[in-house]
């Protein structure tokens, strides 16, 4: 008779535990690149609503970051690194192909033997990376995992790249999920649509780039790197389109409503996405909605983590509200869910 295979003990639910961020030293205001791509601070404001953003110095890598970041997220929690299962990372621009950067940061906060790997679903990233915690942690997998949202976006850039050479930033932000006594986390909303990844995507894979370098050494010419681009019209038209019924699902899925929510907190692409959403989604004038990228850029997997902690920072939003996240972008990919607004350090 085959033997009996035991089963982790699932708990009943899961919930954002504490929160940390962290935001490169160097702001480079709209002023500092609008020579390069011709255009203008009020454009860039009135096409992106970005003011300024954060780039990265050479010691601020996405593991030194991310490594930031999550140490605020355990204080916040009231948690140790001993106590952490699992790490999941969730970036699209770690330049190595491996270790994961999630095992590297397991070790620089002193973890031993704990899961680690890295996520890789663009702008959606975080809310990815959150759906798998909260599912470990329900199956009794974990009984802390911390989730981290990381980019170097800056190294990625065609600084000459009109179309998003002033959209894409640097940060992180971190959370840890736990068990708790009350859903914190509801169910996710996801999807993707691989027939539109040419909306923003890497201009060549290494390949074709390694095949360029050696022809150019051949003929004593030159070649041209990778870069990020991004077909904004698409983007735009694809989440103005689309997005509404993946925040309803959300919603529904979690059985609440728009007037339910104390905050809003969408991937922050760009502003007049964000204020397309709020009004299809009916949201009331009480509820709290992020607008980091005015100040921090398009982040990308940082993006959701790195809004939470400005709105509960300013006071707009407070641990324990009912907040709707969507995260949305490279693949084209959406994830979201309705959460409890975390502690903060």
């Amino acid at each position: 008779m085959p033997a009996q295979i035991a089963t982790a003990t699932p708990v009943a639910h899961a919930a954002l535990l504490g929160l940390g961020v962290y935001r490169p030293r160097r702001v480079v205001p709209n002023a500092e690149i609008v020579d390069r791509i011709n255009s203008s601070d009020e454009w860039i404001r009135t096409r992106s609503g970005i003011e300024a953003r954060h780039w990265a110095e050479a010691d601020e890598t996405i593991v030194s970051m991310s490594t930031a970041a999550a140490r605020d997220a355990l204080e916040a929690a009231g948690v140790t690194a001993q106590q952490i299962d699992a790490v999941i990372l969730a970036t699209s621009s770690q330049m190595v192909l491996g270790p994961s950067a999630g095992a590297v940061v397991a070790t620089e906060l002193g973890m031993h033997d704990t899961a680690a790997f890295d996520v890789s679903a663009g702008c959606a990233g975080f809310c990815y990376a959150l759906a798998n915690a909260a599912n470990l942690v329900r199956a009794g997998q974990a009984r802390h995992v911390l989730v981290i949202g990381v980019e170097r976006l800056s190294d990625l850039l065609d600084q000459d790249d009109r179309t998003c050479a002033f959209i894409f930033a640097d940060g992180a932000g971190a959370v840890v999920v736990g068990a708790s006594d009350e859903e914190g986390i509801g169910p996710v909303a996801w999807g993707s649509d691989g027939s539109q990844t040419a909306a923003i995507k890497q201009d060549k894979d290494f390949q074709q780039y390694f095949a360029e370098v050696a022809e150019a050494e051949a003929i004593g010419g030159t070649t041209v790197r990778p870069y990020i681009r991004m077909n904004g019209a698409a983007v735009f038209r694809w989440a103005v389109t689309f997005l509404e019924k993946a925040c309803r699902d959300a919603l529904d899925q979690a059985g609440v409503s728009a007037e339910d929510l104390d905050a809003f907190v969408p991937h922050q692409a760009n502003g007049r996405i964000t204020d397309a959403l709020v009004r299809a989604l009916h949201m009331p004038e009480s509820v709290a909605v992020a607008r980091d990228i005015a100040q921090t850029g398009n982040t990308s997997a940082a993006s959701i983590p790195m809004a939470m902690e400005q709105l509960l920072r300013s006071g707009e939003s407070k641990p324990g509200d009912t907040a709707l996240l969507l995260g949305f972008g490279a693949g084209l990919a959406y994830a979201g869910q309705v959460v409890r607004m975390p502690a903060i350090s």
